[in-house]
């Protein structure tokens, strides 16, 4: 009996044809689920039911969206289905894996995937990221992961994935931790295992947060920092190095912590920040002192989620310290 994966396609690269318009050659997106599994060889076995979810750029797509999402993979688990697998655009893959690698707590893989290429470019990679992701999300190998990437045929964790090239197939690394396997012959091959998951059940409906980020830079003085008091609920910074922000900026990240979460994570994208070597004003010892958040080894763009997960699930007025010990769960969970 061929094993039953749900196929969630939301549009993207992977899915884009040239423009109608006359004279237009930008690409957008056109083709379908059904028309994206068609295009793809070698699924025998395999029961891939599409279902067209969005048709978006991902640039385009919302946390609403992917939440919405979340509920709609969960109702496939439920129904039997043994994997699942999302097809998107690749500008914020990172964040949607980890998303819902947070929302998504069952056994059943998840499985993220999409292309560098347009199906009209030469050597197109999305058929046979496709198949890659449909043989991982099949196989039990991968059961207890939680949400991968499968991508050129790497496997990676959505908490350590990252976008690190504009146009390369393969544009997906994982800079802390390195990939999980990866395809060989059709069978996920795994060299690793992360060392815990980290889940955060969403409340249906989540309650409205605006979560910022601003990425400090070389002769800040803090006017976007000063700029975002009484705009979000909570904000993430992104510190240089070890969790090091300029001296001028401490004054108003102090006056934000004391209203709101301010997560610090490093702009580097490798490693975590640190919590006691540097002592200095702006130092990770004093950002920690003066109630910022550390984000461990989650980079800013994943702290935002976290962050934004967090504070939707609670009430008015959740305890601080709930946010911190989420934090050092997640954002220390190997690197």
């Amino acid at each position: 009996m061929p094993v039953w994966v749900a196929v969630f396609t939301l549009g993207g690269t992977i899915a884009m044809a040239p423009g109608p318009a006359s004279g237009d050659l930008g690409a957008v997106p056109a083709l379908t689920g059904r028309q994206l599994l068609d295009a793809v060889p070698g699924l025998d076995g395999i029961d891939a039911e599409v279902h067209e979810f969005r048709q978006l750029p991902s640039a385009s797509l919302s946390i609403d969206d992917i939440v919405e999402l979340s509920a709609a993979i969960g109702e496939q688990f439920a129904a039997g289905a043994a994997g699942a697998v999302v097809i998107q655009g690749t500008d914020t893959i990172e964040e949607t894996a980890f998303l819902l690698d947070l929302l998504h707590a069952g056994p059943e893989p998840v499985v993220v995937t999409g292309a560098m290429r347009t199906p009209a470019m030469a050597g197109a990679d999305g058929p046979a990221n496709i198949l890659a992701a449909v043989q991982a999300a099949a196989s039990p190998e991968l059961r207890d992961l939680g949400c991968l990437v499968v991508f050129a045929d790497e496997i990676h964790a959505a908490r350590f994935v990252r976008k690190a090239d504009t146009t390369s197939v393969t544009a997906f690394t994982s800079p802390s931790a390195g990939p999980l396997g990866r395809l060989v012959e059709g069978e996920p091959r795994l060299l690793t295992r992360p060392a815990g998951r980290f889940t955060v059940p969403m409340a249906r409906p989540p309650r409205p947060v605006r979560i910022g980020l601003i990425i400090l830079a070389l002769g800040d003085d803090g006017e976007l920092l000063r700029a975002a008091a009484g705009r979000f609920d909570g904000l993430v910074v992104a510190a240089f190095g070890a969790g090091h922000v300029p001296a001028a900026t401490v004054p108003a990240l102090a006056d934000l912590a004391g209203q709101i979460p301010v997560v610090f994570a490093s702009r580097t994208g490798r490693g975590s920040v640190l919590a006691g070597v540097y002592g200095f004003p702006g130092s990770e010892r004093d950002l920690l002192a003066r109630g910022l958040i550390s984000a461990g080894f989650l980079d800013p763009v994943k702290a935002r989620i976290l962050l934004h997960v967090l504070l939707a699930t609670r009430t008015e007025g959740a305890e601080r310290a709930g946010i911190i010990a989420a934090f050092r769960a997640a954002g220390n969970l190997g690197g």
